[in-house]
């Protein structure tokens, strides 16, 4: 789409507090300079005819509350320029990533790099809670976090419980937030799936719900002995969690990956992408109770948990490829079907998950509509196309879902630039 257009009639969410209301919008040079009759006016005077798109959506950016990118440097895999690339075109504005890298972001001189004044794709890095993700020794948390972390986090696994008391006793983190995921591998074992008919049936090693709700009753317990921290709980999975987490008396801020709310155990073929993720994929009970927990905002947000992988990696029998899927450009459209068109959602709704509710996780300003800005996206859920990653504007990971398919809505225009 051209860089200077008129929109009229849009729909325009421009905040969280804001209903979406259908008026025009104008953009010159990628900024939004006006809206209403001062865009429809500005338009005219310099002859930008309207475009009509009473469908589509000009609302603020996605965040991404957590993500993972190992090389983002070298790799010859994604990287953090390609990143930013398909970030941009997939409405996301921010993006977070966990420590996890060959060279554990476990020192402030492994946080530097990142910077880009160039880019309008903000970059943030949690800092790790441990020396090398292995759990044995605190990370320096006071000098992470005055180097720019975001926040101290683990990996995708819960740490001994002695280390993570010490170190919030230590209160060296303060208020900032501390991510960690209730997830056991010793409980785990060598599980795939998560347990239940439809994972016996199809021949997957099975992972208990013990290896998530154990854990998760450890971080709630901690919590109630020490809300004066900022905790956050990674990638909750099960609708057992999700139980635990209503009851508890004090709630920390939640996230749920997108793909456990798009498919479930029932609902995939055998030789597709989606098996081997962590946390392990649940059934059509726990898909559902995510998504009513994520509209109670019991979830407070909806990462994408990006790890990309390479070809070789991806063509291996689940049982041995590594863990995760790649696809921020999925993300939004995957999500404006099923819980839009599917589970009578509103645009509010899913707007909170997908970017009010990640930069409350992060302790962070939220996105919005402002006069002047180029942080806006247009988003046209009709819009069909075939996902490709081949294709050239999608992601450079092997570990893509849908390859070949038809896929329904797609950001169309956006003010980001890379």
């Amino acid at each position: 789409m051209e860089k200077s257009f008129l929109l009229d009639p849009v729909k325009i969410l421009k905040g969280s507090n804001e209903s979406v209301v259908e008026d025009a919008a104008l953009i010159i040079d990628n900024h939004l300079v006006g809206i209403g009759n001062k865009a429809r006016k500005d338009a005219k005077a310099k002859g930008i005819n309207s475009l009509p798109g009473p469908n589509q959506l000009l609302a603020p950016c996605l965040v991404d509350p957590h993500s993972i990118l190992e090389e983002p440097f070298s790799g010859r895999n994604e990287t953090i320029k390609s990143l930013k690339g398909i970030a941009a075109i997939s409405g996301y504005g921010q993006i977070a990533l966990l420590p996890r890298s060959p060279t554990y972001r476990d020192q402030p001189e492994k946080l530097k790099g990142f910077i880009d004044n160039q880019s309008d794709i903000k970059i943030h890095l949690w800092g790790s809670f441990s020396q090398g993700g292995l759990g044995i020794d605190l990370a320096p948390h006071d000098a992470l976090l005055k180097n720019g972390a975001i926040g101290i986090a683990e990996d995708d696994s819960i740490i001994s419980l002695t280390l993570l008391k010490r170190g919030l006793l230590l209160g060296e983190i303060g208020r900032n937030p501390v991510l960690m995921a209730p997830r056991d591998k010793a409980i785990q074992g060598n599980g795939i799936v998560r347990e239940g008919v439809a994972t016996l049936r199809a021949g997957w090693l099975p992972d208990p719900v013990e290896s998530e709700t154990l854990p998760l009753t450890q971080l709630l317990e901690l919590y109630r002995l020490h809300p004066q921290c900022s905790l956050r709980l990674m990638n909750l999975s099960t609708a057992e969690s999700i139980a635990i987490l209503k009851k508890a008396d004090q709630k920390p801020l939640a996230s749920v990956c997108w793909w456990h709310l798009v498919t479930d155990n029932t609902a995939l073929k055998p030789t597709e992408l989606g098996w081997r993720i962590n946390p392990s994929l649940g059934g059509t009970k726990d898909r559902k109770a995510l998504i009513n927990a994520l509209k109670e905002q019991v979830i407070t947000a909806i990462a994408v948990h990006s790890v990309p992988l390479e070809e070789e990696d991806s063509l291996l029998p689940s049982s041995q490829s590594s863990p995760g899927l790649s696809g921020h450009h999925l993300v939004l459209p995957l999500l404006w079907n099923e819980l839009i068109n599917n589970a009578d959602w509103s645009i509010n709704d899913l707007w909170q998950a997908l970017s009010f509710g990640p930069s409350k996780l992060l302790n962070l300003p939220e996105e919005s509509l402002r006069i002047g800005s180029r942080r806006w996206i247009l988003f046209d859920p009709e819009k069909k196309w075939i996902q490709n990653r081949r294709g050239g504007n999608t992601p450079v990971a092997a570990n893509q879902p849908f390859e070949g398919k038809e896929i329904k809505g797609k950001i169309i225009a956006s003010g980001l630039k890379a």
